[in-house]
């Protein structure tokens, strides 16, 4: 059984007690938020797709506590009568701490969990493939982004009944309130156009052009001043001003698959962590000039990211990695990664979410949802060389990591791919020699994004297939140009 250690390396002489001092106001709160130093009593939860598991990790010493368990994995969740969640996602916080919002893409809910006791306390069903929620400032309503449709979908704070819906641009990615509660700012993942919500009366009173139509996530400065968000498809991070007319402020290239980004106050100033899921690196950038001022490698794919109350620590969730990385925010370096469960999405960080006791009431330990194997793919040297690569693997550095999520006699496989021509057909498919010679068995066609990436799911026994398991034919993951029915030339191959 593939077992992760947790791996620690604390900067010498480091400790809770020493660390520099951050500035007042971490997001999504205010600046005049006061600090709320690290603490056993804090948590970070993280919402797991294939495992439809949301992982607890105290992150003192970055330890996971256990799951909470909202769901079973394939082939299960497939019945008619399954009644659990799928693809658990999203991920948001009451502003008294004591509420998680998660969200299901697959059976469309919203599932609010008691972060004292781990107790779900209610599910809301809302539209068609929900992706973020999130609470007002004030607690009284809670926003659900109805993606797979065009509206807001507006929760009662304390029923979490739905109560109204605002229309927006079909495809409503995440929405993020300024500080102050004034404003709900609300991304598109379909269209190129991020609206700004009055949180009084629900009327869209601004406009913001995206660069392109896919925004995943989005986040608000504590001083009010500005809202950052990613677009994924092109690998760009915009800014605009968080006031009227909310002009664009800046479009920073960041990389391909550009997923979260989040904003961090401490000593050295303000500064916008983005997940950068193709480079498994985290850049950091300055919000009052823009500037980049450290790369962060993280592990594979970081997804979700969110502040410590203090701001001395950002935490990242590794999607093909199975885990949680901290970062220490002064040094701008990885200190510590731990286990959670499979392809972590959003994740949050909520200070004081225990007040007391231990906290594990309630919880799983992770078994089949910490189970993954992982591989990766390096690109064709040339195509004239690919017939004289031999065992030995034609390809160079890794490209494209792949992760096989156990979910008992299959795998869902996930393939992070990058370093591929923009907009062009591919399939990533097994063959029978490691260098790509020979025919070739399709596991799933896609399409490249602007940016020459894309995220690939097949289904199946995999795992068997490519190690050779179980006396069957060893199989090798490729990617090839073309479509299934058509394929062209091999450009990556398996590493090993």
């Amino acid at each position: 059984m593939r077992r992760r250690l947790l791996t620690w390396s604390l900067l010498a002489g480091m400790s809770l007690a020493g660390q520099t001092a951050a500035c007042a106001g971490q997001a999504p709160g205010a600046a005049s938020d006061p600090d709320i130093p690290i603490s056993h009593r804090d948590r970070v939860y993280s919402a797991e797709q294939f495992s439809n598991t949301v992982s607890v990790t105290d992150p003192v010493d970055s330890r996971l506590i256990g799951v909470i368990r909202l769901g079973d994995p394939q082939p299960g969740n497939f019945s008619p009568l399954y009644r659990g969640q799928v693809l658990v996602h999203g991920m948001g916080f009451s502003p008294d701490r004591q509420t998680l919002a998660v969200v299901s893409i697959g059976s469309n809910s919203v599932t609010f969990i008691d972060t004292a006791t781990n107790a779900v306390k209610h599910t809301t069903y809302v539209g068609r493939s929900p992706h973020e929620a999130f609470f007002t400032p004030d607690g009284k309503e809670v926003w659900v982004t109805v993606r797979g449709e065009d509206y807001v979908a507006v929760l009662d704070g304390q029923s979490f009944e739905e109560k109204l819906r605002i229309k927006v641009p079909g495809g409503p990615g995440m929405q993020i309130f300024s500080p102050d509660g004034k404003y709900g700012y609300v991304c598109s993942s379909f269209n190129p156009e991020t609206v700004v919500i009055s949180v009084a009366d629900h009327e869209i009173v601004g406009h913001v052009k995206q660069d392109s139509p896919f925004c995943p996530n989005i986040a608000a400065t504590p001083d009010g001043k500005q809202v950052w968000f990613t677009l994924k498809d092109v690998g760009r991070t915009m800014v605009f001003d968080a006031q009227p007319p909310f002009a664009v402020l800046k479009s920073i290239d960041t990389g391909p698959i550009t997923n979260h980004v989040n904003i961090v106050r401490n000593a050295n100033g303000m500064f916008a962590y983005v997940t950068i899921g193709g480079l498994n690196e985290v850049k950091v950038f300055r919000t009052d000039d823009f500037s980049q001022v450290a790369t962060i490698p993280v592990g594979k794919l970081p997804h979700g990211v969110w502040p410590s109350g203090d701001g001395s620590r950002v935490y990242v969730g590794l999607e093909n990695a199975d885990g949680m990385a901290a970062i220490d925010t002064i040094a701008n370096k990885l200190i510590a990664t731990s286990p959670i469960g499979q392809a972590p999405q959003a994740i949050v960080y909520v200070p004081d979410a225990v007040p007391e006791g231990d906290g594990t009431r309630g919880l799983e330990q992770l078994h089949l949802a910490g189970e993954a194997t992982h591989l990766a793919l390096g690109a064709v040297r040339s195509r004239k060389t690919v017939g004289s690569a031999g065992a030995s693997g034609s390809g160079n550095d890794e490209v494209t990591s792949v992760s096989l999520f156990d979910q008992g006699l299959i795998q869902v496989l996930q393939a992070s791919v990058t370093g591929l021509e923009p907009k062009q057909p591919y399939v990533l498919a097994l063959a029978r020699e490691r260098n790509g010679e020979g025919p070739l068995e399709p596991l799933a066609a896609f399409s490249t994004n602007p940016a020459g990436a894309a995220i690939v799911n097949a289904t199946g026994p995999i795992r068997q297939i490519v190690r050779g398991e179980d006396r069957i034919a060893r199989r090798y993951l490729v990617i090839a140009e073309g479509r299934a029915d058509k394929t062209g030339p091999v450009v990556q191959t398996q590493l090993k």
